[in-house]
């Protein structure tokens, strides 16, 4: 494998993070449109990439409350 620029690095960290991001993004889309199974799908795939994400964390156990699911 031949070194790569530090750039492409750096750059592909910050894509992954962004990617993250965008999927939590459409977790809060869902969660507004009150469509909470999608919602909590889309929280299990943010929560894949990336187990600290806390607010994903606290927004699944505010729809598990809202629709009074039990808890995960």
């Amino acid at each position: 494998m031949s070194p790569q620029p530090e750039g492409n690095y750096a750059k592909a960290l910050q894509n992954y993070y962004e990617n993250i991001y965008i999927l939590y993004n459409i977790d809060l889309i869902h969660t507004s449109n009150e469509e909470h199974t999608k919602a909590l799908e889309y929280y299990f795939r943010t929560l894949e990439r990336n187990s600290f994400l806390l607010e994903a964390f606290n927004n699944m156990v505010v729809i598990c409350h809202y629709v009074r699911l039990s808890p995960l």
